[in-house]
């Protein structure tokens, strides 16, 4: 956790809060160490470009996973639009 609080500029407490608010759920090794993915990193980082922006802990994880949505939702209807004109040529 601390190699990850310094990568990010943010303090372990930051980290433990955006567990806490159940943005991020970092694996734990066997010593129980908290063990987080790129993706996590990334989410992190984004949480605490929110709030040093001044949006509130809460709504900043509220708005990443909203983003996160809407991506993958942009994602699926760009599949399916792939997929359908595949379909309109054969």
């Amino acid at each position: 956790m601390g190699r990850a609080a310094e990568l990010l500029g943010v303090t372990q407490a930051f980290l433990r809060s955006l567990d806490t608010a159940k943005l991020i759920s970092p694996q734990r090794s066997d010593g129980g160490h908290r063990r987080y993915s790129r993706f996590q990193l990334r989410l992190a980082g984004r949480a605490r470009e929110l709030v040093d922006q001044g949006t509130p802990l809460e709504s900043a994880c509220r708005i990443i996973i909203l983003e996160d949505l809407l991506a993958d939702a942009l994602r699926i209807n760009a599949e399916r639009d792939a997929h359908g004109k595949t379909e309109e040529v054969s």
